[in-house]
C-alpha cells in the first residue's frame, strides 16, 4: 500500500485523466483487495479515487490548496484505518433559521446551541472540503450567526466501499424503483427523532407572532458530513440559503453601518427558562414512550410533517396526527371491535372526541377536535370553506401536541399490553363528558 501511495504521490498536477487507469492505482486497488476482507472482490475503484481525494492526493488539487496534502504515511493510515473500519459516524448539521436567542441544550444524540466558526469548520470537515472543492469556501463566519441542531449517529458499515461510494451500481433493479416507502422522511431518521423531541415543547405558546408562525425555527435543510472517506461529501449549502433582514445602525462616530442579520421570530420570555427542560433525561422518557403500543401507529411521521409542511398541508398533518393517535381501525371497521362493544352506535367521530376528552380531561377538547374535524372534512370533501383561521392553525398544532405528550405520560403510568384496551378506557372515561 505505501509502495503504491507513494507513487500516486510523486505525480504532478493535474494528473493522469484517468487515475484509475494508472498503474499504481491499480497496484493499491490489488493491495486493498487482498489484504481487507471487505473490500469487496475486486477491489474499490470510484470508493478508492474518492477516498485518495479526501486524504489530498497532490496531483487532485489545484495550487491554492496544495498545502492540505497529506504526507503520504499519514495518508496510508486514513486509509487503512477506513478499509478496517465497522462503523462511521455521521454528523448532521441542522440550521434553525429563524430562531431566536435560543438556550443551548443537549439530549441523545443532539445538541442545540450557537457555534462558533472554528467549530463549523470542525464539524463540516472543512480541510477534506476545499480539497473536493477548491472553488468554494464554506462560509463558517456567516454560517455562525445562527442556532444549530447538531445530530450525531453511528453507522454499521456493513457494504465493500464501492457499494458505498456508488449504491446505484449495488441496485437491484428488480424490485418496484418507483415504489413508495410511506413513512420514510424527508430529512434522515436520526434528524426527524430529534426533530420529534423538539417539537414536544409549546411553541406555539411562546410564539409572539402566531400570525406569521407558531414554530420557533424553521428548517430548510440538512447537511450531512459522513466520517466514511469513501463516501464523496455534498457541497454545503449557501449562508444565502438562509433568511437575511438588513440592519442599518450608527457606529457612534457619525458613520452609518448598514449590514445583514439573521430575521428571527421573537418568543416569549418563558421559552429561554422552559426550554432547558427538554434535556436527556426527558430524552430518555420519550424514547421509552416510543416503544410502547400507544406509539405503534404514526404518530412521529405525522407531527415532524406538519412542522415541515406549509399551508393546509400542515393544518392536515396536524389533524391525522391526533388521528394516528387515538383512532381505531375497528372505528369505521364494526367486525374489528372487541366484544362487548361498550359504545354500540357512536359513530366514529364521536368516538375520537370521547377519546379526547377522556386523555385531555375535558369536554373543550373534544370540541376543538370537532372543530378542527369539520373543516378537515369540509376541505377533503370539496365543500365551501373560509380561509383556515390563525386561531384554527394553532389550534391543531396545541391539540395535535398535548395529545402526544398525554399520550407520553400515560406509558410512565405502568404496562400497557393492548392499544386497543387503553383507547376504550379513554373513551369510558370520555364519553360522559359529551
Amino acid at each position: 500500500m505505501i509502495s503504491a501511495m507513494s507513487d500516486l504521490w510523486r505525480l504532478r498536477p493535474p494528473g493522469p485523466n484517468n487515475i484509475l487507469a494508472h498503474p499504481a492505482f491499480e497496484r493499491l486497488r490489488e493491495a486493498c483487495r487482498d489484504g481487507y476482507s471487505n473490500a469487496g472482490k475486486k477491489g474499490p475503484a470510484f470508493a478508492l479515487s474518492t477516498a485518495l481525494r479526501a486524504l489530498g492526493l497532490p496531483c487532485g488539487l489545484q495550487k491554492e490548496t496544495a498545502h492540505l496534502a497529506l504526507p503520504v504515511a499519514e495518508a496510508a493510515k486514513g486509509l487503512d484505518a477506513a478499509l478496517r473500519a465497522t462503523s462511521a459516524k455521521r454528523v448532521h448539521l441542522v440550521p434553525l433559521d429563524l430562531a431566536a436567542d435560543l438556550p443551548s441544550i443537549a439530549f441523545g444524540p443532539a445538541k442545540l446551541g450557537r457555534l462558533t466558526a472554528d467549530e463549523l469548520r470542525t464539524l463540516v470537515d472543512a480541510a477534506r472540503l476545499k480539497r473536493l472543492y477548491p472553488r468554494q469556501d464554506f462560509d463558517a463566519e456567516r454560517f455562525s450567526e445562527f442556532h444549530w441542531l447538531v445530530v450525531e449517529e453511528t453507522v454499521a458499515l456493513e457494504e465493500e466501499p464501492e457499494a458505498r461510494a456508488v449504491p446505484v451500481l449495488f441496485m437491484d433493479l428488480s424490485r418496484d424503483l418507483g415504489q413508495i416507502e410511506p413513512h420514510k422522511g424527508r430529512f434522515p431518521g436520526a434528524v426527524e427523532e430529534a426533530l420529534f423531541f423538539l417539537l414536544l415543547a409549546p411553541w406555539e405558546s411562546w410564539s409572539t407572532m402566531a400570525e406569521v408562525d407558531w414554530r420557533g425555527f424553521r428548517v430548510p435543510w440538512v447537511y450531512t458530513v459522513d466520517g466514511d472517506i469513501f463516501v464523496h461529501l455534498n457541497t454545503p449549502p449557501s449562508p444565502d440559503t438562509l433568511s437575511w433582514e438588513p440592519h442599518i445602525y450608527d457606529d457612534g462616530y457619525g458613520e452609518t453601518i448598514e449590514e445583514e442579520r439573521p430575521v428571527e421570530l421573537r418568543l416569549e420570555d418563558a421559552a429561554a427558562t422552559e426550554l432547558p427542560v427538554w434535556d436527556q433525561s426527558r430524552w430518555a422518557i420519550v424514547e421509552q414512550a416510543k416503544q410502547s403500543v400507544l406509539f405503534e401507529t404514526p404518530i412521529v411521521h405525522f407531527l415532524v410533517r406538519a412542522f415541515l409542511a406549509e399551508g393546509v398541508d400542515e393544518f392536515l398533518a396536524h389533524v391525522t396526527t391526533i388521528e394516528a393517535a387515538l383512532g381505531l381501525r375497528a372505528d369505521y371497521q364494526k367486525n374489528f371491535r372487541m366484544a362487548p362493544d361498550r359504545h354500540k352506535g357512536m359513530s366514529p367521530t364521536k368516538r375520537m372526541r370521547g377519546r379526547v376528552a377522556g386523555l385531555l380531561g375535558g369536554r373543550r377538547y373534544a370540541d376543538q377536535y370537532e372543530q378542527l374535524f369539520d373543516v378537515r372534512s369540509a376541505f377533503l370533501h370539496g365543500r365551501a370553506m373560509a380561509a383556515i383561521s390563525t386561531k384554527e392553525r394553532v389550534m391543531a398544532r396545541s391539540l395535535a401536541r398535548e395529545v402526544v405528550e398525554a399520550l407520553i405520560l400515560a406509558t410512565q403510568a405502568g404496562p400497557i399490553s393492548s392499544r386497543e384496551d387503553f383507547l376504550d378506557d379513554l373513551l369510558d372515561k370520555g364519553a360522559p363528558l359529551l
